[in-house]
């Protein structure tokens, strides 16, 4: 797989993180109560679905991280990419299609002090979905997707850069240390000049 190829599935990645923080602030759900109890509550992304924030978040470390990923590594961090995106896919689709309570019940608690699954059901009228959700949703399908490129292409990823190389002969085989090369073994206690005799 070239480098490009790498670097497009990383980006991917990464945006999805960002678009799920996002979505996490922005205006999920907004919830009428009956009786005219009290004026139209919104409830955000965070409110409707918990994790999404933090999620999100591990999400947008996680593409960062790939990007300078061993192979090992790889194959983690693309399975964890392709479960959290099935796991927020599940809760975004929850919300864009069925439009359940328990995701406005705390909002509506806070709201109005009342509590429990059946009264919180009672008090509320309606609820309509902004296009976040479904936005969100989308995220999540194309974070699945990424997921899984990176587990089926993880091993034929060109290598990363001398810099995050530990095998210092790796170094040498690459050609002539510069002075950064030369310092980055010196720091770990090895002679770049491959222990030739100054004499």
């Amino acid at each position: 797989m070239t480098a490009r190829a790498r670097l497009l599935v990383v980006v991917v990645i990464v945006l999805c993180g960002a678009l799920g923080v996002i979505s996490s602030t922005q205006t999920w759900l907004t919830v009428a109560l009956s009786g005219g109890a009290a004026a139209d509550l919104t409830v955000s992304g965070a409110a409707a679905v918990p994790v999404l924030a933090p999620l999100s978040l591990a999400v947008l470390a996680l593409g960062i991280a790939l990007s300078i990923a061993g192979v090992v590594l790889r194959y983690i961090f693309g399975a964890l990419a392709a479960v959290i995106a099935v796991a927020q896919g599940w809760l975004a689709a929850q919300v864009v299609f069925t439009h359940p309570v328990s995701a406005v019940a705390r909002t509506v608690t806070d709201a109005t002090g009342i509590t429990g699954e059946q009264p919180v059901s009672a008090l509320v009228a309606s609820i309509t979905a902004s296009p976040w959700p479904a936005i969100t949703l989308v995220v999540w399908i194309l974070l699945a997707v990424a997921g899984v490129f990176v587990l089926v292409t993880a091993r034929r990823w060109p290598v990363s850069g001398r810099k995050y190389r530990t095998d210092a002969a790796k170094a040498h085989d690459a050609g002539p240390l510069d002075a950064v090369d030369s310092w980055d073994e010196l720091s770990r206690g090895e002679d770049p000049t491959g222990g030739a005799d100054p004499r």
